[in-house]
Parts: structure tokens; sequence; C-alpha cells
């Protein structure tokens, strides 16, 4: 690559004040560097500079600029004489950087927001792909504990319900730690301030591991009293096994909570693989764990609920060595100051009553099939852990819609054209992975009911509802591309808002359906409306005329103004 350099100005100076032609007029190789310019350039440009030969901090991939010094002179003829377009970046001063044209030749491979729609689908299939980790280590151990327990007893298996109601339903709250990890690591990457990324990370630690001492102690004294108050006095009878699983899995409640913001911190350095990692090696302590305690020494519920604690444990240590490695300090905890505090709360809020609303909604669904039975209660678990788990695979376009969209919606890229061409690409993901999902999971309780529970009872409840359980799948993922894309707009608000009155409905028709005796099939109904009720609210928010996708109008959205960096 080359780079042209004239000074027009000392070709017509004295002879003592000339340079040599190799200074005044000479062409410089240099090795393929990134380039670092003000974004949006799609033409060939010329950069105008100051007429000492000071060079601008530039560098360049594969492109080839003509560089021209800066007319000083106020003549317009003067900057003719230079080959100028006018266009000043800078200040007013003559220090500013005038663009005519950039000739682009070659260079590496096309962003995101800059490719058709079958190749933005194949970048946003190999994005998430390693992101699918975050969100499926979960449940991935609660449906390992319960395809094992299921085998030895319908009781324990009916205890796993409200048991893991308080053990993963309720981390789900602390989503907001997520929202905010990311948030902010990703602001600060934006600054390259390593320092500032430093400080974000350790006060999140502590607000992660002071919510997760929290959550310890409220299982350790509470846990009995809420098992209780939650299964109702008819079911008092599967509460010793529920409260075993919980007291034992309640002891990595901080490990959980640590390991959720250092996953966030390194989502938001956008490495997937540290996570990857640690999923495959926790859900293969918890099954091996899961079979030697369970299987082959007779533990039963407790022997799960040890295997799951452990792995969660090593998790959480392996998420934190993953900082270590790229340079943080993952043990430094740093208690925040009252306004930083503020600043997580701020961002926090509408995300925690969001999660809020639809933990509250999961936790209603067992509630009324815990009020139906055993059995039901049995087929209920199965059925519901099962479908978190093929849910969860749609979570990651949720977050390619947060990292991709935000530039080109209110950033220097802003182009709402390409903003909704992402959203298509995203959503034609969406529902082909939940139709793909919707197949796949409905054909293994279906067809292999017995990888869960040998009781014949508990299959025919199963069966009952697979048509609404294929349905509740197939709506999730493009329902979290459309969410997450309101969430990229910071369209928080009206999420919340949302979110609290699909709850509301949703909690009603719950009822209704629970006293008129439509069993389990009525509460997954139920469920269908919800998904698909999230689904429809969102497409039509963002295909609104005043949506964040077509409208030009910012002050509403609170956005902070990005820099070039």
């Amino acid at each position: 690559m080359m780079l042209h350099l004239q000074n027009p100005s000392l070709l017509n100076s004295p002879p003592s004040q000339q340079l040599t032609s190799s200074a005044t007029f000479f062409n410089l190789k240099l090795k393929n560097p990134p380039l670092s310019l003000a974004p949006g350039f799609g033409h060939s440009t010329t950069i105008t500079t100051t007429t000492t030969l000071c060079l601008p901090s530039l560098s360049f991939s594969g492109r080839r600029c003509r560089l021209l010094p800066r007319c000083i002179a106020a003549a317009d003829e003067d900057r003719r004489n230079c080959g100028v377009d006018e266009g000043n970046f800078g200040d007013e001063d003559g220090g500013g950087v005038v663009v005519e044209h950039v000739e682009i030749k070659g260079g590496g491979g096309e962003e995101l927001e800059n490719q058709g729609m079958w190749s933005q689908m194949k970048e946003i299939a190999m994005f998430t792909g390693p992101a699918v980790g975050l969100w499926i280590c979960g449940p991935l151990m609660s449906l390992i504990d319960t395809a094992v327990i299921g085998q030895g007893s319908s009781l324990e298996l009916a205890a796993l319900g409200p048991a893991t109601v308080l053990c993963d339903n309720l981390s789900y709250v602390f989503m907001f730690l997520s929202i905010a990890t990311s948030n902010m690591v990703a602001t600060a990457l934006a600054r390259q301030d390593k320092n500032e990324v430093q400080h974000h990370i350790s006060i999140l630690l502590f607000v992660g591991l002071t919510c997760g001492f929290s959550m310890f102690f409220f299982t350790r004294f509470f846990g009995s009293w809420a098992l209780t108050a939650f299964t109702g006095a008819k079911n008092l009878h599967v509460v010793p096994a529920a409260n075993t699983y919980v007291q034992i899995r309640g002891l990595a409640w901080p490990a959980v909570l640590i390991g959720w913001v250092s996953q966030s911190a390194s989502l938001g350095m956008k490495d997937s693989w540290g996570p990857l990692k640690a999923l495959a090696v926790a859900s293969l302590i918890n099954g091996v764990g899961d079979i030697i305690l369970c299987t082959f020494l007779g533990y039963g519920i407790a022997g799960a609920a040890w295997a799951t604690m452990v792995s969660q444990v090593v998790a959480g240590y392996m998420m934190l060595e993953n900082l270590n490695k790229k340079g943080y300090n993952a043990y430094a905890i740093s208690i925040p100051s009252p306004k930083e505090l503020m600043t997580i709360i701020g961002l926090a809020a509408p995300v925690f009553v969001t999660m809020m609303a639809k933990v509250a909604f999961y936790t209603l669904l067992i509630y009324f099939a815990t009020s139906m039975g055993t059995i039901t209660m049995a087929a209920h678990q199965v059925m519901v852990q099962s479908c978190i788990m093929c849910t969860v695979w749609g979570e990651p376009l949720s977050q390619t819609a947060q990292s991709f969209m935000p530039e080109l919606m209110y950033g220097v890229k802003r182009n709402l054209g390409k903003a909704r061409m992402l959203l298509k690409s995203l959503v034609t993901v969406g529902a082909v992975l939940g139709l793909v999902l919707g197949i796949i999971g409905t054909s293994v309780p279906w067809l292999f009911p017995n990888i869960f529970t040998p009781d014949q009872m508990v299959i025919q409840e199963m069966h009952k509802v697979l048509i609404p359980y294929f349905l509740t799948i197939a709506a999730t993922p493009p329902t979290h591309s459309l969410e997450g894309t309101l969430l990229a707009g910071r369209d928080l608000n009206f999420i919340s808002m949302t979110m609290s009155g699909c709850f509301i409905v949703g909690a009603t028709l719950l009822m209704l359906t629970s006293s008129k005796g439509f069993g389990l099939a009525g509460i997954w109904y139920t469920l269908v409306c919800f998904q698909w009720a999230r689904f429809f609210i969102a497409l039509r928010r963002l295909l609104s005329p005043d949506g964040i996708l077509f409208s030009e109008d910012l002050s509403r959205y609170k956005v902070e103004k990005l820099k070039a960096v």
C-alpha cells in the first residue's frame, strides 16, 4: 500500500527553505496495519494535514490513500491548487482534516451489518454457537438431575419441581447483574481504558458476591418455610426431599452469581469460548457425579444436588481464571460508591422488573401444577425442564442483537435500513431454530419418555401436552431476537411494562384454567399464549412508524453519544 504526500507550498520556496525532493515528494510503503479512520467512509479519500509535515496518527489496512498538506492560504484559488474539496472534520484553526475521497482496495472481512442477508445469517450462527454455553449450563444440569432421579423415585422427581424453583428460577432474578456487567465492560473497552474495565469487574463481583451470600442465608434459614408455602398442605410429603436438594444446592449460590458476572464480562470482551469450556467441564462433572452418586451409590436426590453444586463451583472458578488469562485480576473486589451503585441500578431496574415478571409467571406454572397431585407434578417437571433446555438455545440471538444493533441505531454508523435488514436475518434464524428445536425437543418425550421416568402414568400426562410444548419452543427463539433488539435500542420501559402486562393476563388465565379443571394441558396452553403474546407485541413495536427502527428521534431513549475510538 502507498502513501503519496505532497506539499505544494514548498515547491515555490527559495532553495534554502526547500527540503530535498525525497522529503517533499515521496512514497511510503507500509505493512497492512489496521485502518483507524472515522467510520462511515464509503469512497476513496484524500486527507489534508497542516504544513508542518507532521503525519497524523493513522493506520491503514490494505487501503491506498493520497495525503496532501492543508492549504493555509485564505484564497479559494490556493485551495483549488491543492486539489481538495472542503469537508472539515476538525476545529476551525486549520488543524482539522479535509476529506476528498478514499480509494479502498482489498482490506479484511466485512462487518456483520455490511453483509448480505445470507452472509449475516452465517455470521450470526458463528457468533451465537459458542455463546450458547452461557445459557444452557444451568438448565442442562437440572435436566440431568431430572433424568437420573426419575429412574429411581417418582416422589423425588416430583420434589424437584418446587426445589428447582428456589435453585434455578430465582437465579434469573439476578439477570440484572449480567446486563449491567456486559454493558459497563463493553463501554469501558470502547474507550480502551483497561483500568476502568478492571474497576467495573471488581465492583460487579462485589455485588454478585453480596447477592450470592444473601441467597445462601435465605435458603439456609427460610428454605423449608418457602417450600412448605409453595407446595401447599396437600403436598407436604415432598417437602423433606425438596429441602434436602435446596440446602445442598444453596451452598453454591455465591459461586453461581460470581460466575454470571465473569461470563458476562467475557462476553463483553467478545469471548464466548471461555464460557463454553467451563460449560463442558461442569456438565461432565455433573453427569458423572449423578451417575455415580445416584445410580451406583443410591444417594438419590441428595446425590444429584451434590453433583450439581460441585459442578457449579468448578464452573465459577473457571470463569474467574478465564478473566485472569486476559490480564485482569478477577480476585480483586471493590465496594461500589453510592453513585456507581445508582448507575448499576439505573441500567438494571427495567431488566429486573422484566425478569421478575417472567420468573413469577414460570413459578405460577409450577405452583398450579403442584396443586394437581404428585403424578401431574412429576410430568410437568420433566416437560418444563426439557422445554427450558430447548428454549435457552435462542438466548444468544438476543445477545447478538445487543452486540451489533446499537451502532446501527444510534451510533456513528447509524443506518436504520441496515438495522432492519439485520433484524430480518435474526428473526429468520430464530424461526428456523425454533422449528428445529421444537421438532427435536418434542420427539424426545414423545418417542423416548423412559429416559426420564418408567412410570406409565407420568408418561401419559407428559403426552397430553406435546402440542403446546412444541408451540412454546417454536415461538421462543424469534421472540428473543425481537426483545434483544428492543434492549439494544434502550426501549427498556416498554419491555418491562409489556412483560408485566403479559404476566397479569397469564396469571389470570392460569387461575381460570385451573378452576375450570383443564388440568396440565390448560397450564401449557396458557404458556403458549404468554410466549406468542410476547412475540407479537415486540414485533408490532419494532414495525411501528414511531419504533426505534424507523423513528429519527433519539431523544426518547436517553442514548449516550458514542465516540469514535
